[in-house]
């Protein structure tokens, strides 16, 4: 169903007729080679299903086998309200499928430059993706296979990788090779997965329809990666603001709605000091020992400067202080 719908030539939507699954059932007693009859349930319609239909048939299997009843090759057909299935027609031996040659359908033969034609156009189907993603992304599994879940949202976050390295998309370069790697990348994923995958399921919609391009995507996970803005206020504040407003600068967004980060330590540093010396009898403490006072003294000072000083800036600052 993943291929089908990775090369474009069905939606795989089972529900609605696209496509039917058949699975054939056998089962065998522990240390036996040979798999017993199997029976074939046909048509259906839904990944669930067919989970439902296996269970079933397995355990109907395993009843007859131990009751010592002989166990019938079958077509059976599944009955989702109740969860059952029920035959259809047996099959006795192999001559009743019937396999003929078709009168009606006229021979026709397919040159090799057209076969190549078509295998240069295949694009890279998910288990290519999942291999150089992690191999050259250095992304968990997890992520690979959750991004390459879907085509569109394979290449949304290809074309925030080719934003932040200016490189071709899978889909369009076979030889393509990610040179770089780093926290970017994994935001880019974090942030699919995260607000856009969020958006899609609020409201229920694919990433096509999805309003805030990769480039300009690309652009919010920069302000954070170079400490201009938190994540926290860009997933949160920036993001919804940006679907409103997909084509406005995300950099001056940021800015017309207050979030930018302070950086200066001109700045900060006043504001570091003021906040140890409140904290005198804590600092005494962190010196004795009792290093996870350094969280506290971060809140602090990013409660004083009304949470816009860049927490990586208000870290080094205490630390180099509190020496």
């Amino acid at each position: 169903r993943q291929i089908a719908r990775f090369l474009g030539v069905s939606d795989g939507n089972m529900e609605e007729g696209s496509m039917r699954c058949d699975a054939n059932i056998s089962i065998r007693k522990k240390g036996d080679t040979k798999l017993g009859t199997k029976v074939e349930v046909k048509n259906l319609n839904s990944i669930r299903n067919v989970k439902r239909a296996i269970e079933y048939e397995a355990k109907r299997l395993i009843d007859l086998t131990e009751k010592g009843e002989p166990i019938i090759q079958q077509t059976r057909s599944f009955d989702a309200n109740n969860g059952t299935t029920f035959s259809i027609r047996d099959k006795e031996d192999a001559d009743d499928y019937r396999y003929f040659a078709e009168p009606d359908l006229t021979p026709f033969h397919l040159q090799d430059e057209y076969i190549e034609r078509i295998r240069q156009s295949i694009p890279a189907l998910p288990e290519e993706r999942i291999k150089r993603y992690t191999e050259e992304l250095n992304l968990s599994v997890y992520d690979a296979a959750v991004l390459t879940d879907e085509r569109a949202v394979a290449n949304y976050f290809e074309s925030i990788v080719a934003c932040f390295h200016s490189v071709p998309l899978l889909s369009e370069v076979p030889e393509w090779q990610e040179r770089s790697s780093g926290g970017r990348l994994k935001a880019a994923a974090n942030w699919i997965l995260g607000p856009v995958k969020t958006w899609m399921n609020e409201e229920g919609k694919e990433i096509t329809a999805f309003p805030v391009s990769p480039v300009q995507l690309a652009a919010v996970i920069n302000l954070v990666d170079e400490g201009k803005i938190s994540f926290s206020a860009a997933s949160t504040k920036l993001f919804s603001q940006l679907v409103i407003a997909p084509t406005v600068n995300p950099a001056e967004l940021a800015a017309r709605l207050n979030l930018l980060q302070e950086s200066d330590v001109s700045a900060i540093g006043p504001i570091v000091e003021a906040v140890l010396e409140k904290q005198a009898a804590k600092v005494a403490e962190y010196k004795k020992g009792k290093k996870g006072l350094l969280a506290l003294f971060v809140g602090e000072v990013m409660k004083q400067s009304k949470g816009k000083a860049d927490p990586k800036v208000v870290n080094e600052l205490l630390l180099e202080k509190l020496k």
